[in-house]
């Protein structure tokens, strides 16, 4: 399933370094993809974090895939 995670995820100057956010929380995509990458399941982020839905952890990974698709890669001389 697809989410439209332009909405989703947030990114504001003032809160958490202008680090991109879900939804205006103080909750950083990099919060959650560490998570993941430390083996938290998807039902154990929305337990220890309520405030978050499954839909926001897919738009955090479709946000970083989006993220590495544009990236640039720029070898050494």
């Amino acid at each position: 399933m697809s989410i439209d995670y332009h909405n989703m995820i947030t990114i504001e100057p003032g809160k958490r370094s202008g680090k991109p956010c879900i939804r205006g929380l103080r909750i950083t995509v990099y919060d959650v993809l560490s998570w993941l990458a430390d083996g938290m399941s998807r039902t154990e982020i929305v337990e220890d974090f309520p405030e978050l839905t499954d839909d926001d952890i897919t738009a955090c990974l479709q946000f970083a895939a989006d993220r590495e698709r544009q990236s640039v890669i720029i070898k050494a001389s």
